[in-house]
């Protein structure tokens, strides 16, 4: 059979031979895999392809075992390549975005439109450094609750209160500039810590971080407010 295979070219030289299943349980291994909802073929998150059928290449349902890191073809750490995250996301919009599927049958459009909205999702969480990071937390099995004040030593809670208050009395440009310049660093800073606990798998460490970053991230979102004008 061996000798057969490398002549019809299906079995390359050099590649160990494996014992061939038995019908049964080529069989049962077969009927324990998710099959394709167009054509009724074998297709599972196992494959190559989690994307579309490898018989009839129709757009398959999202893998719902899949994490945002794997997705967008990343390591499982805080540390991520933004421009390998980037060229992924294109990657991906490029084979599943609704546009491509207008001539496609009802079923692979709703496919795509949910391929598409959790695309967009892991590219958004995973380019951010603390959505990143919440969700590093989240998927071990950590989450950080919305009214977090307790938790926090009295010395954070005053600096936050000073800055909120500086934000409000802050007229000129320069005072906004001194602003967010402050808060730039302690992000910095932030991240830079964050990245060394999760490095660690101080999951403790990373989450009281986190929750810091999310009181900053909370005054950048205030000064680009404060920005608009009225």
């Amino acid at each position: 059979v061996g000798a057969l295979l490398r002549v019809w070219g299906f079995w390359p030289t050099g590649v160990p031979r494996r014992r061939l299943l038995s019908c049964d349980a080529a069989s049962q291994a077969e009927s324990n895999s998710p099959h394709c909802w167009n054509c009724g073929g074998p297709w599972g998150p196992g494959r190559e392809d989690r994307f579309f059928c490898p018989q009839c290449r129709a757009l398959q349902a999202p893998d719902p075992t899949r994490d945002y890191f794997s997705l967008m073809d990343c390591n499982r750490s805080f540390r991520v390549d933004t421009a390998k995250l980037q060229h992924r996301y294109q990657q991906l919009q490029r084979l599943v975005h609704p546009d491509f599927f207008s001539q496609r049958s009802q079923t692979e459009k709703d496919f795509s439109e949910k391929h598409s909205t959790l695309v967009n999702d892991a590219y958004k969480t995973l380019l951010a450094p603390l959505s990143r990071g919440l969700y590093l937390l989240k998927l071990h099995g950590i989450e950080i609750p919305e009214r977090t004040d307790y938790e926090m030593d009295r010395q954070f809670l005053m600096e936050i209160m000073e800055i909120n208050e500086k934000l409000a009395e802050a007229e000129s440009e320069a005072a906004m500039k001194e602003i967010e310049s402050i808060v730039k660093a302690k992000q910095k800073e932030f991240t830079d810590n964050v990245s060394s606990a999760f490095e660690q798998d101080d999951f403790e460490e990373a989450k009281e971080i986190l929750t810091k970053m999310r009181y900053f991230s909370n005054i950048e979102e205030k000064i680009k407010l404060k920005k608009i004008p009225l």
